[in-house]
């Protein structure tokens, strides 16, 4: 009987090994992830969360589930939004990435938010529970992306939105060669520089390239049940926002 692969990067993996072999990526970075986000995306990615945040239409007392919520970014702005009355869950399948959303809201000041680890492939949430599931720079680290949509959509409250923030596929030519030589030349050696870790940048590069356009990703979240999806392209398609709504 042939094991079942999976990609991890541009290498085939066996799929029970994939979520291992993540998971050691983000032990090496979490460390340093805030930082090299900001390097790495001239800091971009906080302009690219903002407008995550700005058109998730979650109000004053949602309740909100941020998958590979990672150092807490979208959680601590989300939980501004919901106020006293709401509830945020930042969760992360990386006891080391949680660890630093933690560290982070704590010396932020940002109290009420919620901890736990879990798998975007396996929610432990029951159905029809949250105003608002997101996901951001998360997606393309999951094993099985399908099921994972399909989970954000079953613990969403019919009408609930869905976020998911991911690099995606730029279609101006002259961005997408400066784009790919940034990526595979410049990127890892940032990452061995400042982080000390230039195989795991080699992965992220890698897995931004495996992760799919912006319309295959479209017809998954309406494939999951979504009744509604539309996506809006960032930085000239480098980064995608995709927003479903459930029916």
């Amino acid at each position: 009987m042939m094991q079942e692969t999976t990609h991890f990067g541009f290498k085939d993996v066996a799929t029970t090994e994939k979520q291992s072999m993540v998971r050691s990526v983000f032990d090496s970075v979490a460390s340093k992830y805030d930082l090299m986000n900001d390097v790495l995306s001239f800091g971009a990615h906080r302009l690219w969360k903002h407008y995550t945040i700005s058109a998730s239409n979650v109000q004053a007392g949602d309740k909100v589930l941020d998958i590979a919520g990672g150092t807490g970014d979208l959680a601590r702005a989300f939980a501004m939004k919901v106020g006293d009355t709401g509830q945020v869950i930042l969760s992360d399948i990386n006891a080391a990435m949680l660890s630093e959303g933690r560290k982070n809201l704590i010396n932020k000041g940002t109290s009420g938010v919620e901890f736990v680890q879990l798998s975007g492939e396996h929610i432990p949430f029951v159905d029809d529970s949250f105003d608002c599931v997101s996901i951001a720079f998360g997606l393309r680290n999951v094993t099985d992306k399908d099921q994972c949509i399909r989970e954000m959509h079953r613990v969403l409250k019919p009408g609930g939105c869905m976020l998911i923030l991911e690099f995606s596929k730029t279609d101006i030519a002259l961005l997408e060669k400066f784009y790919d030589f940034y990526s595979f030349n410049i990127m890892p050696q940032l990452g061995k520089i400042i982080a000390n870790d230039e195989e795991s940048y080699q992965y992220l590069a890698e897995s931004i390239r495996k992760h799919p356009d912006q319309e295959t990703l479209k017809k998954m979240v309406l494939d999951a049940g979504f009744g509604l999806c539309e996506y809006h392209n960032l930085s000239g398609g480098i980064v995608a926002l995709h927003k479903g709504i459930k029916k």
